[in-house]
């Protein structure tokens, strides 16, 4: 099966990639995350350790690995407007992974973008407007995270 784009040449700008490094523990970090994510003004509805799962189901060793379902629900509701397809990438995840013990990766790309590059949103106006929006409450969140390193591009 051949992909309809070539991963290697998406620039992460275009699927609004942002990273950064927390240098503290695991628990510590999800902590932060989901505090800074609240305060900008997303909601965590979902949440779960795929490690923990991975390591109980299958004897999987993983590194903590945690994945915070963000979601601010206007802009899911105005989104939904749009088209129901997004639905399928519901909920805008923050990710937190142990790069080390002490130093957490943290990881987001933007649905949204993501819904338009695959031609599951309108390239309209309307989309344009949740683009930005949640550009900024993202952008607000990565400015917030207390980084060593931080990688923003959106």
């Amino acid at each position: 099966m051949s992909l309809p784009i070539d991963p290697e040449t998406i620039d992460p700008e275009a699927i609004g990639e942002k990273q950064a490094v927390l240098e503290m523990d695991h628990e510590a970090a999800i902590e932060h995350v989901r505090e800074v994510c609240e305060a900008v003004g997303f909601g965590i509805p979902a949440e779960f350790s795929p490690s923990e799962l991975l390591n109980e189901k299958v004897d999987a060793d993983r590194d903590p690995y945690y994945v915070l379902g963000a979601c601010n629900p206007e802009i899911a509701n105005e989104a939904l407007e749009e088209t129901m397809r997004i639905g399928g990438l519901f909920p805008c995840n923050m990710i937190v992974w142990e790069e080390e013990p002490g130093r957490q990766r943290v990881y987001h790309v933007s649905i949204m973008k993501i819904a338009r590059l695959l031609g599951m949103a309108p390239d309209n106006d309307r989309w344009d407007e949740i683009v930005e929006t949640t550009g900024d409450l993202t952008e607000e969140a990565f400015d917030r995270f207390d980084s060593v390193e931080t990688t923003v591009t959106d």
